[in-house]
């Protein structure tokens, strides 16, 4: 029989590869999402314009990859809608309450504990109790997300604006959960393909998002003026194409490819990346050179995605306890040697509760939220394109 371990590893390597990807393009976000603020946008009308754009640009792509299997997207319309409702338009709107209450830097480190929520989650519904390095790359990973978002000088904080942000976090739960098919659905039921995801999604988030605006329920101002992007006055179609095909349609696609290959708990965490991918661009392109406590923050959430992958390729804890004397070994899924009567069956589980049949938070990162500490600037503002 061919060893499989080869080609584990290969999918692996493609998951990191592409939960690396998916962060950085993120990450962009504040960037192109900046020019369009400064020209007066709101942040809700720009979230719109990105999610409604990358919709379209899918449509093609996603409507080949069903030819002849539409019944799968109508056996996956539960997740779906919930995909666009929750994990989409959901988290962004939910993020763009928070900001609106309180600083930047804290609403971000909120959300963020999405990851944690991953892991209790993969705990509670899937017995996978965290071991003492993912507990330690937790806390790591959290402490540096802390630094990076600069929390020294956040003293408001508003008691309804921390409900909006953990709120947030549980839309970011949600994604990379549903992203990875760990939500809890029927376990035989074929996932969406990632592009036909991705679109379903946004199909989904950008008709909520519409209905909402149209209701009043969150402003909507945009204009067809010309933006400074990049230090250059460019056409509103830059910037807002940018958000849609980079920091929407590969950011989305690709992080759903990485969390069915790594896993929800994996990809959560490697997408704390996406900050630091948001500081980088923001020194590369805007000049806003981050802070040596910013650096070290960076080295903290590496260290702390580190020893989370360590923790994975450790492969699953064992929950059994010890053999009771005078029992003997079966089988699991075995009862005296019959297959299927499910007694005697060792608590650990097979790969399946290691190895989930896998599917932002899609988000967008802080446009440079450098040590200013005040108010919401073009750039800050900019941070609310989640």
């Amino acid at each position: 029989m061919p060893d499989a371990r080869p080609r584990a590893r290969s999918g692996q390597g493609a998951g990191l590869g592409l939960a690396v990807l998916s962060a950085a393009t993120f990450g962009t976000s504040g960037t192109f999402g900046s020019s369009l603020i400064g020209a007066g946008w709101s942040p809700a009308a720009a979230v719109l314009s990105r999610i409604a754009l990358s919709a379209v640009l899918l449509t093609i792509p996603a409507l080949v990859q069903l030819r002849g299997r539409w019944g799968l997207l109508r056996r996956n319309a539960v997740p779906a809608a919930a995909y666009g409702l929750i994990a989409v338009a959901g988290c962004q709107l939910c993020y763009f309450n928070a900001v609106q209450r309180m600083p930047v830097g804290v609403a971000l480190l909120l959300e963020y504990l999405g990851a944690v929520l991953v892991v209790g989650w993969l705990w509670l519904r899937h017995g996978q109790r965290p071991r003492r390095l993912t507990v330690l790359g937790t806390a790591l990973a959290i402490t540096g997300l802390a630094l990076v978002l600069n929390l020294a000088g956040s003293a408001r904080i508003n008691p309804v604006g921390v409900l909006w942000g953990l709120a947030a976090a549980v839309g970011l739960a949600i994604y990379f959960l549903l992203s990875a098919g760990t939500s809890g659905g029927p376990a035989g039921r074929e996932p969406l393909p990632p592009i036909v995801m991705a679109w379903a999604g946004m199909c989904t988030g950008a008709a909520a998002l519409g209905l909402l605006g149209g209701a009043g329920l969150v402003p909507m101002t945009a204009s067809t003026g010309p933006v400074t992007f990049l230090r250059h006055q460019v056409s509103w179609l830059v910037p807002v194409t940018g958000l849609a095909l980079v920091a929407a349609v590969i950011a989305y696609v690709a992080g759903i490819g990485a969390a069915r290959r790594l896993g929800a708990k994996l990809a959560s965490f490697i997408g704390m990346a996406e900050v630091l991918f948001a500081i980088l661009f923001a020194w590369l392109l805007l000049g806003q050179l981050p802070s040596a406590v910013q650096f070290a923050g960076g080295a903290l959430i590496l260290a702390g995605v580190t020893g989370v992958r360590l923790d994975e390729l450790r492969g699953p804890a064992p929950d059994a306890g010890p053999a009771r004397p005078g029992t003997q070994w079966r089988r699991p899924g075995t009862r005296w040697g019959r297959p299927g009567a499910g007694r005697g069956r060792p608590a650990g589980g097979g790969p399946g509760a290691a190895w989930p049949a896998e599917s932002r938070a899609g988000q967008g990162g802080p446009a440079g939220s450098g040590p200013d500490g005040g108010g919401l600037g073009e750039g800050r503002q900019a941070e609310a394109l989640r």
